[in-house]
C-alpha cells in the first residue's frame, strides 16, 4: 500500500450475527484499513468475551460514517441481548 491508502479513511456498516441468532447492524466510524484491522482482532473480541457471547460473526461494508463510541455502545447492546436470550 502506498502511504496515502494506508491513511485514508473509510466509513463502514458492521452487521453482527450470534450464535443464538440475534443481529444487528450499525454504522461505524470513518476509519483507515489499519484501524477496522484493529477493531476486528481486538475491540469486537474483546466486547463479545465480556458480554460472554461465543460464536458472534461480523460482516463489514462500506457505508455512511457514525460516531465510534456509539457503535461500541450499539455492539455491546447487541451482544448483551444475544447473552440474556441465549442464557
Amino acid at each position: 500500500m502506498t502511504p496515502d491508502t494506508q491513511h485514508s479513511e473509510t466509513p463502514y456498516c458492521v452487521k453482527i450475527e450470534t450464535a443464538t441468532g440475534q443481529s444487528a447492524t450499525v454504522p461505524i466510524a470513518v476509519l483507515t484499513p489499519k484501524q477496522l484491522e484493529v477493531f476486528l482482532q481486538t475491540e469486537f473480541k474483546r466486547l463479545a468475551q465480556e458480554a460472554g457471547v461465543k460464536g458472534a460473526r461480523v460482516h463489514v461494508e462500506r457505508t455512511m460514517a457514525a460516531d465510534y463510541e456509539h457503535v461500541i455502545h450499539e455492539i455491546e447492546a447487541c451482544l448483551r441481548s444475544a447473552k440474556t436470550s441465549g442464557a
